[in-house]
């Protein structure tokens, strides 16, 4: 029989996988759209009502695709919408979320010293920072700024700023920047939730009623579509971001997060023009590639030697009591802290990689699922076992880890 930490880690691998494919569908889907209204031409045949069309080649053949940027007069019997993409995205996301930081809260989402809070406070916090993100978007996008796309996307940067900042300032750094790219997955989702599909099935509802639509629901669901094709490249970088110490453990990863979104913006508009044959500004990777300087720079400032994440690990009390745990801790401190540590001795590594730091018992017993799946169940750590970590020293790892009978709901300690 499996023991729960497998079982445990499989799930995540296999939400992760999910999330993964449900995402390229969802982006791929996204962009071809995008490319594909920018490219729409004139043509002298055009029937009434439609705005462009375009001739595309693919798979061996040729596709004519015509836009109306209402409906035709007569509404085509089979109509394919494009929504589920964009729906299991965000609830296997939202499941993920569920089974790494929240079940996990007292090890990857709780920062002690920046805000003690109780797992449920912390949990309720994560969850309500979703929704309020999307509320505060949906007001802007409801206002008179809807008439003022560049200064509603200038106010929605402004406001994810600060929401990085404020993130930091409570979660670990690896959590407050997946919650960062969290809120903006649920803008994007909730756009095309509760905007864009309800305006298109509106829209279809009035035609097949002999009644005329309102034009503003498309423009509504317009402004909603191409926010999403310029928060795409930002949600994939903070969502990459938790495994690289470098962006999420340092002092300005807040910085490093925001500037995202520039540079995510202007490779989307560099493809955007070129697709509506607007010109070839490659203006757009040079700023880009500014950008991405001033963050690798940033990712370079020193650590503060007060560190508010640097010793905050928990022991697990299951952990640090059972039978073996001294050995395992002397294994750990000898085979991996050399690597694992805040200032690694490993020539090349400026921070612990994935930022786990595995100086001190306590460390030791709050990373007990790693060190039991990556160096008693796998080999996967030390990389190619370059500290001569024992087959004994191994099960030592396994023993001491079922000796402590934990439930991967128990392991921060529950």
């Amino acid at each position: 029989m499996l023991d729960p930490a497998i079982i445990w880690d499989w799930l995540g691998l296999l939400l992760r996988w999910f999330h993964v494919v449900a995402g390229i569908a969802w982006i791929g889907s996204s962009f071809y759209f995008i490319a594909l209204d920018l490219g729409l031409r004139d043509a002298p045949d055009l029937p009434a009502g439609a705005h462009g069309e375009e001739w595309q080649v693919h798979g061996g053949g040729f596709y004519h695709i015509r836009k109306y940027l209402v409906a035709p007069d007569r509404l085509p019997a089979h109509l394919t919408w494009f929504k589920w993409e964009s729906y299991a995205t965000w609830l296997s996301g939202m499941a993920m979320l569920a089974v790494i930081y929240w079940a996990g809260a007292e090890l990857y989402l709780i920062a002690p010293a920046k805000a003690d809070l109780a797992v449920w406070q912390a949990v309720a916090l994560s969850a309500g920072v979703l929704v309020a993100g999307w509320g505060a978007y949906d007001l802007l996008c409801r206002s008179g700024l809807a008439r003022q796309p560049g200064w509603l996307m200038a106010l929605l940067f402004a406001g994810l700023v600060v929401l990085a900042w404020g993130l930091v300032q409570v979660f670990t750094g690896r959590a407050a920047l997946l919650h960062l790219g969290a809120v903006t997955a649920t803008i994007m989702s909730a756009n095309v939730f509760l905007v864009i599909i309800p305006n298109q099935k509106r829209v279809t509802a009035d035609l097949r009623a002999g009644r005329q639509p309102d034009p503003a629901l498309g423009k509504a669901a317009k402004l909603r579509s191409t926010h999403n094709n310029y928060l795409t490249l930002p949600v994939l970088f903070l969502m990459l971001s938790n495994h690289y110490p470098l962006v999420f453990a340092t002092p300005y990863n807040w910085a490093i997060a925001a500037l995202t979104f520039p540079v995510g913006a202007l490779i989307r508009h560099y493809f955007n023009a070129r697709h509506a044959g607007a010109g070839n500004p490659v203006w757009t990777w040079g700023a880009a590639a500014a950008l991405v300087l001033v963050a690798m720079w940033l990712s370079a400032r020193p650590v503060a030697e007060a560190d508010p994440e640097a010793d905050t690990a928990t022991a697990a009390p299951r952990f640090a009591a059972a039978e073996g745990f001294d050995q395992v801790t002397g294994i750990v401190q000898t085979r991996c802290a050399m690597c694992h540590a805040r200032d690694p001795l490993w020539p090349g590594l400026r921070h612990a990689p994935r930022g786990v730091v595995l100086e001190t018992p306590a460390q030791v017993a709050a990373q007990a699922r790693a060190i039991y799946l990556q160096s008693g169940r796998s080999r996967a750590m030390p990389p190619a076992n370059l500290t001569a970590l024992a087959p004994e020293e191994r099960r030592a790892i396994r023993d001491w880890y079922r000796a402590a009978d934990a439930a991967p709901w128990r392991l921060a300690g529950r």
